[in-house]
């Protein structure tokens, strides 16, 4: 019995051993999460605040506030564990990287928001 366990325990983890996806469908999905994302601040960027006193209106500008949101962090995160892949899993990496984050974050909202 103690023959079998290890055999079994080398075929689960090569069975559950992570796989990276390719490059282009990596690609592809910032593209995609790209699109979405310009696409929710130009549904935004056209909503009037005039029409929003009547609440049937509020279900195009709130959903596209949540998908370009969601897209938008998508995103960011997409593009900090392409960084953090090729860097030093370190304290100051770790620290570095989060800034860095916070910084492409902060640089996406106020692009999506249009103030340069």
């Amino acid at each position: 019995m103690s023959d079998v366990s290890p055999h079994i325990e080398r075929l689960l983890g090569e069975a559950l051993a992570p796989l990276e996806p390719p490059a282009h469908l990596v690609d592809r999905l910032e593209e995609t999460l790209t699109s979405i994302t310009e696409l929710a601040a130009g549904e935004l960027e056209a909503w009037e605040l005039a029409a929003m006193r009547d609440p049937r209106h509020w279900v195009r500008p709130a959903a596209a506030l949540v998908v370009g949101g969601s897209a938008a962090t998508a995103l960011v995160l997409l593009r900090a564990r392409r960084r953090a892949k090729g860097s030093p899993a370190t304290i100051g990496a770790v620290r570095e990287n989060a800034e860095s984050t916070l910084r492409d974050l902060g640089s996406e909202a106020r692009r999506l928001l249009g103030d340069s």
